[in-house]
């Protein structure tokens, strides 16, 4: 049988079929285009990184699973065997991802990991994550800045509860090894969305693709008397729960837009805990929430040079419990 088209020429159905074919096979490449992995750019990897988050709505975040599954080999490694541990959630991972923190702990001659996460992540999934992995670690640099929150954010319910998220993670492992070599051939076939890929010797952050604003950062004074009740009740299970000395935790909170300096500050008094956040003029950030680059690089300079001698300190310090 011979079918005809809008303009009246006639074709077979092999013609027709090809025709479906190339529109099935059109359709589902744009889709991987925009909504995988394929829709960020590859520009980040490297032998020393992964990608831990693309905004592709089939993608997502990948750094939950890669630790709570030891997805990513050398990451549970060199997290259990860093002197210090810095927790939080991506403010406080853009926050110290540059050249001061690399610099301050090699002068100190102790090894650092950065494990903070996306999603406004908190201290619900990230106190079992150290269950897990027991860290070894002397100091613990804490930015309260919506950690000891109630609740688990979304990623953290889906890997520890769900036992249908392993098999997701390890497609979205899979997809790297693609997205790496084509993106990375051929730029212009992928997209620019915003991505996240983390250092797996020291956990790093390297933001890629996205927009870049420049929005001031900014303070607000007031206190939320319930959730700074809250956050006291479970500051003090958290701290309890740690192989140091509370005098080698030190809490601090990474500017942002209305940056709850004055609730954190607060909160490290009730518990007995050092507060370290040196204010610094003409910080920006880049998406109303995170420092850009630039800014990350003034502040954590200014923040090390403040916490060293507590670090020396805790570093040479006999182990108490």
């Amino acid at each position: 049988m011979l079918l005809n088209n809008a303009s009246g020429h006639r074709f077979g159905p092999i013609t027709y079929i090809s025709v479906i074919l190339v529109a099935a096979l059109c359709t589902y490449a744009y889709t991987v285009r925009t909504r995988s992995a394929f829709a960020c750019p590859a520009s980040g990897y490297s032998a020393d990184r992964y990608l831990a988050y693309c905004s592709a709505t089939e993608y997502g975040d990948f750094d939950h699973g890669a630790f709570w599954f030891d997805l990513v080999p050398g990451v549970r490694e060199n997290l259990q065997s860093a002197d210090v541990l810095l927790l939080g959630n991506s403010r406080m991972q853009f926050g110290f991802s540059g050249e001061p923190t690399r610099r301050s702990f090699v002068a100190v001659g102790a090894r650092h990991y950065l494990m903070g996460f996306a999603y406004w992540e908190n201290v619900n999934f990230e106190i079992q994550l150290l269950k897990k992995i027991a860290p070894k670690s002397r100091v613990f640099i804490v930015n309260v800045d919506t950690f000891f929150v109630p609740g688990q954010t979304e990623p953290a319910k889906a890997v520890m509860h769900d036992p249908s998220a392993l098999g997701r993670y390890h497609r979205k492992e899979f997809w790297q090894g693609p997205h790496r070599l084509v993106c990375g051939a051929f730029p212009k076939v992928c997209g620019d969305n915003e991505s996240f890929y983390r250092s797996i010797a020291t956990g790093h952050y390297l933001r890629q693709g996205g927009d870049a604003g420049a929005y001031e950062a900014s303070e607000d004074p007031t206190i939320d008397s319930v959730a700074f009740d809250y956050s006291v009740g479970a500051a003090e299970r958290f701290l309890q729960t740690f192989p140091v000395d509370r005098s080698c935790v030190l809490f601090t909170i990474v500017p942002t837009e209305a940056t709850k300096r004055a609730q954190a500050e607060a909160l490290a008094q009730r518990v007995g805990v050092k507060f370290i956040s040196p204010r610094v003029p003409g910080l920006t950030t880049f998406d109303r929430s995170h420092l850009n680059a630039a800014s990350a690089v003034r502040w954590s300079a200014a923040f090390f040079e403040l916490a060293e001698p507590d670090i020396r300190r805790c570093l040479a310090a006999p182990r108490t419990r």
